[in-house]
């Protein structure tokens, strides 16, 4: 049977830090707009607070979950184990953007290791936070991390990662606005 916590107490925090792998989800506000579900690694997820987390958002074809937290702060992040005893953690919160050219970037970039910096670093409030038996998860086992992205980002470089954000990452799928930067910066042009 689920339970519901306050707060990310030890026992979750463990949890949490144990998983290889996490899913986001967003939703824009219109009806007839996409919803968005991600999976992220590499190793980019952080605990800050008991009602707070943050991960570094690398470079990707889209920018769904940037575009969705502008416009209504929705999310919600799952963890599964997929190794161990079986559990489920939904965290449901408000989110932030913080681009790679903000203020405050250098700060919340500390929080994690070295390796690609990434294009934002989401950080979500916690308002709910569940756990449910995960029995209908199967098992599998970690191999590795993969070394594609890390590899991909140096191939391209920082002009050429600049580029493909400003072709891929300005706005979602239903045009809704993602990269500040690059509005800001074709503002200006």
């Amino acid at each position: 049977m689920g339970k519901r916590y306050d707060t990310i107490d030890t026992r979750l925090r463990r949890f949490i830090e144990q998983q290889r792998m996490f899913f986001v989800a967003t939703a824009p506000l219109s009806g007839d707009g996409h919803v968005n579900l991600s999976p992220k690694g590499l190793d980019s997820f952080r605990v800050t607070s008991p009602t707070q987390v943050a991960y570094l958002d690398q470079v990707g074809s889209g920018a769904e979950t940037i575009a969705h937290l502008r416009e209504n702060g929705r999310i919600v992040v799952m963890f599964c184990a997929f190794e161990g005893p079986p559990n489920i953690v939904r965290l449901h919160g408000r989110g932030r953007v913080v681009e790679s050219r903000a203020a405050e970037w250098t700060a919340e970039r500390a929080r994690f290791g070295p390796g690609e910096d990434g294009r934002a670093i989401i950080i979500v409030d916690v308002e709910r936070i569940t756990d449910s038996c995960g029995y209908g998860v199967p098992e599998y086992a970690f191999t590795a991390e993969r070394p594609q992205l890390d590899a991909w980002a140096a191939r391209k470089g920082e002009t050429g990662l600049e580029r493909y954000q400003r072709e891929h990452n300005a706005t979602s799928i239903d045009g809704l606005p993602a990269l500040g930067w690059v509005a800001e910066d074709a503002a200006t042009e």
